[in-house]
């Protein structure tokens, strides 16, 4: 028995995916994410568990170097695929499993877009460069690539080591192509900057899967108020499910991902309250989520407003737990409501609430991380920024310049 060939059946036969996720490919996603739960494909959390480099959306030319970058640190054997659109995701996933079997090409490590191009790639290290560290003093590093503090003032005026950090553009369930650049005292982020968007997509224009209905009715099509209801609920079950998996919860962050995706198929009301109102009480009432979260991020709803910021998180009028429990009266207020056919009223928001000022909602959204960052230890980051969960889509739409209407 050939052993190399057997070990590549074995690693074809359940491959572990490192999903990434394009701005305006969230249709894609969400089509990769069933295909890989119905498989029993896990998915790997970082490149170093990965054999499979899966991007689902557009090509966005400034993100490639990221790409390659996570690229090169899968270890062989590795394949890699590009699937543009939801009809792409088989047929890429289908071609990366042939490709680990052929042992000239997962040692290689092959890699093909959506149409099954392909080229070589070299097998780098296995760190995860998700995180991109950069010196605090000049860029000095220490041996083997690890960043040397620099020192600086605290929040409180001493003199403390510096370290900066920069959280993005690819790092599991986190809005994909946002980077934040922190700069981290102890484990304090002292320093929170936004980094430009638009110097990372390109070309394009297409309306936000989420906020897809809303964009319609604006155009004049009639849609109706459960269609809305459905398409707003499967949004918060989406944000719910990342903010889950960031906390830990990963059994509650399927459930609500197969709820969404339930939601979107169109499954009927009835037949998805129980689920969706057992769900909501497990999760609005764990005690062990919410003292994990409580105090994070403050955000009152004046402060909201006044930054641009409506639907849920200024509604909420307060921390991460207020956050989530908000999304979750919403999703069980929306399912009650997927069987009425009245027109979308004009007034009714969105899943991260009204355009305004010819910008997608996320726009406003985004530029709050920085102040709600700032202060908070670096564990609590990623709980912040998943309790606001900007629509990567409506970041992009927005970077390129497309309207949305008030």
């Amino acid at each position: 028995m050939d052993l190399t060939a057997g070990v590549l059946r074995a690693v074809a036969a359940r491959p572990h995916v490192l999903l990434v996720a394009t701005p305006g490919g969230t249709a894609a996603r969400l089509a990769a994410e069933r295909r890989l739960r119905l498989g029993d494909l896990p998915l790997a959390r970082t490149p170093a568990e990965a054999d499979i480099l899966l991007v689902a959306g557009p090509d966005r030319p400034g993100l490639r170097p990221a790409v390659d970058r996570l690229w090169e640190h899968l270890p062989a054997p590795r394949a890699r695929a590009h699937a543009a659109t939801p009809d792409a995701i088989g047929p890429a996933l289908d071609r990366c499993r042939t490709d680990l079997t052929r042992p000239s090409r997962a040692h290689a490590g092959h890699s093909s877009d959506g149409n099954g191009n392909g080229n070589g790639a070299r097998t780098g290290d296995h760190r995860n460069h998700d995180v991109d560290h950069h010196g605090g003093h000049g860029g000095m590093e220490m041996p083997a690539g690890l960043p040397m503090a620099g020192t600086g003032p605290d929040r409180d005026g001493l003199e403390l080591d510096q370290l900066h950090v920069a959280l993005g553009p690819f790092l599991i369930d986190w809005p994909t192509g946002l980077t934040v650049r922190l700069t981290l005292q102890g484990d304090v982020i002292q320093r929170a900057e936004l980094e430009e968007p638009a110097e990372q997509l390109g070309d394009g224009g297409d309306v936000p899967f989420w906020a897809e209905p809303w964009a319609l009715a604006a155009e004049g099509e009639r849609i109706g108020t459960g269609q809305a209801a459905r398409r707003r609920a499967a949004a918060h079950l989406d944000s719910l499910g990342r903010l889950l998996a960031v906390a830990g919860w990963a059994g509650e962050a399927t459930t609500a991902r197969r709820l969404r995706d339930a939601l979107l198929d169109g499954v009927p009301g009835a037949a998805l309250r129980p689920g969706v109102r057992r769900f909501a009480r497990r999760v609005g009432r764990s005690r062990t989520l919410y003292w994990l979260t409580r105090g994070l991020g403050p955000l009152a709803g004046s402060r909201a407003r006044a930054a641009g910021v409506g639907g849920p998180a200024a509604r909420a009028d307060g921390d991460v737990p207020a956050r989530y429990r908000t999304w979750l009266a919403d999703v069980v207020r929306d399912v009650d409501r997927l069987a009425e056919t009245a027109p979308l009223p004009a007034d009714e928001e969105g899943p991260r609430g009204r355009p305004a000022g010819g910008e997608w909602p996320s726009a406003a959204l985004a530029r709050l991380l920085p102040d709600l960052l700032e202060g908070a230890e670096l564990a609590a980051a990623r709980l912040i920024v998943a309790s606001l969960d900007p629509d990567p889509d409506e970041l992009a739409a927005a970077a390129r310049g497309v309207t949305a209407r008030d």
